[in-house]
């Protein structure tokens, strides 16, 4: 008998690359990882280079009252990370404030 929701997955293991190992496909994905207990993180990545990411965390963490800040993924650059589950906050903040299209936005997890 095995414990099914005890299972540990890499949440960027289904994350298209391209020939040059960076994100090539112009998405920005939203992920949610579990961790211990009811605890979750959200990870946006794929934003544009050209933002400044600080500033966009900042601003969520006021706009959604959580904590945040930005790592450096080896494969993927750039991460946003904030604390709790911010999937649908952090769609809707995006696309309001027009850094991303609704169309390009891709949801993972649960």
């Amino acid at each position: 008998m095995s414990i099914q929701n005890l299972n540990s997955r890499d949440p960027f293991a289904d994350a298209i690359k391209g020939p040059d190992d960076d994100i090539q496909d112009g998405l920005v994905h939203i992920r949610i990882q579990q961790r211990n207990g009811r605890k979750t993180l959200t990870t946006v990545q794929g934003l544009s280079a050209e933002y400044d990411l600080k500033k966009i965390v900042r601003s969520c963490k006021k706009e959604f009252a959580c904590n945040g800040t930005v790592i450096e993924h080896p494969e993927y650059g750039e991460v946003l990370q904030l604390q709790g589950d911010q999937r649908e906050n952090i769609c809707q903040w995006l696309t309001k404030v027009g850094l991303a299209k609704a169309d390009r936005l891709k949801v993972h997890g649960f």
